[in-house]
């Protein structure tokens, strides 16, 4: 059974929030082509996420077996948030740009799952990832455009970023889509219009895969 983790990381609702409103569009769409599939929904806006201290750290390069209570405690929503991760065959995720980079709560999210024998190991001498056989697409909103080629490209540190981190993680199959230039909306654009697009891009990546029959070829 297909199984999709959908991360959401925007802290506004509704249709106030593109990315949002790209990642429903993605799970609707997802969903069709699997209509027998799960979709597990993380969204950040509305999970507590400490940032990474000393007592994690401790705790998470410590053997399970002789964990504290209190350090089990530490890790407790980060075993969780893994679990997420390897249960999915594919991640879609919201992601609006901040300051040319990610949402904090997104980099909070990581902080939690890159996590050595967890998600990546250097048993070997060299990092490798633990997230084999996994696909993203990872859904962007942009109050300026930054595509390739565009004179704003330099300032755009959320594509690269990501793709590093999740190849690090042993997830090399991703998809990046783009809603860019979204501040015409909060000066009068016509929303519909901007996110075309963007939802003619999900959608013929979800088609592919309904018409190739195959789940795991894109």
């Amino acid at each position: 059974m297909a199984t999709l983790l959908r991360i959401d990381s925007s802290p506004l609702n509704g249709d106030r929030s593109t990315s949002r409103q790209l990642t429903n569009a993605f799970v609707a769409e997802w969903q069709a082509v699997h209509p027998d599939g799960v979709v597990i929904t993380r969204d950040l806006a509305f999970t507590s996420l400490p940032p990474v201290t000393a007592g994690w750290i401790a705790a998470a390069y410590s053997p399970e077996a002789g964990l504290t209570a209190e350090q089990r405690q530490v890790l407790a929503i980060s075993n969780e948030l893994i679990a997420e991760l390897a249960a999915a065959d594919e991640y879609v995720i919201g992601v609006p740009m901040y300051n040319f980079s990610i949402p904090a709560v997104l980099k909070l999210w990581i902080d939690q799952v890159a996590r050595a024998g967890k998600t990546f190991t250097f048993a070997n001498g060299s990092g490798a990832g633990l997230l084999l056989e996994k696909k993203a697409t990872f859904l962007i909103a942009s109050g300026g455009v930054y595509a390739q080629g565009t004179p704003g490209e330099a300032m755009n540190f959320v594509e690269p970023y990501l793709r590093a981190v999740f190849a690090f993680l042993g997830v090399t199959n991703s998809h990046f889509i783009t809603a860019g230039g979204t501040s015409r909306i909060r000066n009068g654009g016509d929303r519909e219009t901007l996110l075309r697009p963007a939802l003619a891009s999900i959608h013929a990546r979800l088609a592919t895969a309904a018409e190739s029959g195959a789940v795991r070829s894109w």
